[in-house]
């Protein structure tokens, strides 16, 4: 399953090796990765696979939502079909 993955915040040190140690600790895999920080500004869109079966979305999201607590960011996933499906134009 591939999900797409935003992470948006004030810029600090460590957003990028914390949100992406989560994923490697859980067998994500990232795909595709653009970021940029505008301002103070911090931006990331991730495209990530679910490689493993047994890895499961929700405890992904769990872990990444208590990053984005410690952080002060605001971390969102969703399923590639869905961010598809809703940015059809």
């Amino acid at each position: 399953m591939k999900a797409v993955v935003t992470v948006i915040g004030k810029d600090r040190k460590g957003i990028i090796a914390k949100v992406s140690n989560i994923l490697f600790e859980n067998g994500v895999n990232i795909l595709d990765i653009s970021q940029t920080i505008m301002q103070d500004m911090f931006t990331m869109i991730m495209l990530v696979d679910f490689e493993n079966e047994t890895t499961a979305l929700k405890s992904v999201v769990e872990k990444l939502d208590e990053a984005e607590k410690e952080l002060g960011l605001s971390i969102h996933v969703q399923r590639e079909e869905i961010f598809t499906s809703m940015h059809r134009i």
